[in-house]
């Protein structure tokens, strides 16, 4: 169940190290997808902007999550590599406990405050009341994607992409399913999405711990390993909140850009709303590839084969590239029909405000997969601190812009549009000349040297 990544050809381990990854996370987008497609075609453009907004705010929240899982999966492939199994199992229980007090503080507080993030998101008054209903229920299922992502960090961490995307896909079917049941033969709109998808986020959470301290013998822990470790849990923690961090405030710009969107009103939020889905598909798997990077940077990085990472880093580039072209083209191309999945062929508005979107931002991938090369980089050597100043340039540059050049009459939508890729690139100069000059130092993992 476990793989080293730091042996044999490395574009080939990248390759079957991420192909699973990437596959689980586009099985994963499946629940928003999904959620959007059937609530646009059964309950009318109102119920649609209110899913869209909703995904914004789902994916800061989850994110926190996600970057903590992220951050601790680094220390374990770091202990992974350099062959620190008792370290490894420790770090496990520190980690867990510490990311599950943290995530029912974040569900709480955004439960409580659901109301006043719906105002200060600028939701269309007609999607509000859908907003606050799907939320509500979403937010009870919290709990279900700590669960999920932590053990996948975990299993991702020693080479085990598979047991993750088998969870994931079981899941995704569930959800698909009872989307259909709930919302068209139940009658319970949008409250029936929210639904369907926390229970098949249960379903992957249960399965996968099951399968974790039933089956991953070797670096499952045991009772002596049950113990606080303070420089373990600083090297979780100084990952894993930075990681958090940097998710954090790339999906806070994200943000801040919906509230832009939704005061253009409910036909832009629509057409939004389908967009960032078409997105999230067309570079989940370079964003996906970025997170298996890091892995093998991490484990390399503990294991101190340092050539190997400099290889690692140039087939990473190269096939990188090669995908965000390849995906540009076919979302550009078929940005129509991809609108039309979503949308009747009556709502022209939303279909023209989607295809003008997708022909800017949709042809400027390549600028974002070489961004999540750079996180997943920086963080693979426990240098998550470069990650967060990464993205705060890239987002920086992308909300001011964007709310600079949207109030001009002459600009508008189309200054928000082209501030995401002018983001992107800025990022990706600073982050490769950062690297280039400071090569040498970047190889010594600090903290890692200091606990061994």
């Amino acid at each position: 169940m476990t793989a080293t990544l730091t042996k044999g050809n490395e574009t080939k381990a990248l390759l079957l190290f991420s192909i699973p990854m990437i596959l689980g996370n586009m099985l994963q987008q499946l629940y928003n997808v999904v959620d959007t497609l059937i609530v646009g075609r059964t309950l009318g453009p109102n119920a649609l902007a209110a899913v869209g907004a909703s995904y914004a705010l789902m994916v800061l929240l989850t994110s926190i999550i996600l970057g903590l899982c992220m951050g601790s999966g680094v220390v374990f492939a770091q202990l992974f590599g350099a062959g620190r199994i008792e370290e490894l199992k420790i770090s496990i229980v520190n980690a867990f406990v510490l990311i599950c007090v943290l995530t029912l503080i974040i569900d709480l507080v955004a439960f409580l405050l659901l109301d006043q993030l719906v105002v200060w998101l600028n939701v269309p008054v007609e999607a509000m009341s859908y907003m606050i209903d799907y939320l509500r229920i979403i937010f009870l299922g919290m709990g279900f994607v700590f669960i999920y992502n932590f053990f996948a960090a975990v299993l991702r961490s020693i080479g085990n992409t598979m047991v993750p995307l088998l969870f994931l896909g079981i899941s995704a079917i569930i959800n698909v399913v009872l989307d259909i049941v709930l919302i068209v033969n139940f009658g319970m709109g949008i409250e029936g999405a929210a639904v369907a998808t926390v229970v098949a986020q249960g379903v992957s959470a249960v399965l996968i711990a099951i399968y974790f301290f039933k089956k991953a013998e070797s670096i499952c822990p045991r009772r002596s390993h049950m113990r606080y470790d303070k420089k373990l849990l600083g090297l979780v923690i100084n990952n894993s909140i930075l990681t958090s961090i940097q998710q954090s405030i790339m999906n806070f710009g994200i943000l801040m850009i919906q509230g832009l969107v939704n005061s253009f009103g409910v036909t832009v939020t629509a057409a939004f709303a389908i967009v960032v889905k078409i997105d999230a598909f067309a570079y989940m798997p370079a964003q996906d590839f970025g997170n298996a990077f890091a892995t093998f940077v991490a484990q390399n990085a503990g294991a101190k084969e340092h050539k190997r990472i400099y290889k690692g880093t140039l087939a990473a580039a190269k096939l990188s590239i090669a995908f965000c072209a390849i995906a540009s083209l076919l979302v550009c191309y078929f940005a129509k029909p991809l609108m039309l999945l979503f949308v009747e062929p009556k709502e022209m508005e939303i279909i023209r405000l989607g295809m003008q979107y997708l022909h800017i931002e949709g042809a400027c991938y390549i600028g974002i997969g070489i961004l999540f090369l750079l996180y997943g980089f920086y963080r693979g050597l426990g240098k998550s601190q470069m990650s967060i100043i990464l993205t705060v340039f890239s987002l920086g540059t992308r909300v001011i812009l964007a709310y600079l050049l949207a109030p001009i009459p002459e600009v508008g939508l189309l200054g928000i549009w082209w501030a995401i890729p002018i983001g992107w690139v800025i990022a990706d100069i600073i982050g490769i000349l950062y690297g280039v000059v400071k090569k040498e130092e970047l190889l010594v993992i600090e903290h890692l040297e200091e606990y061994m």
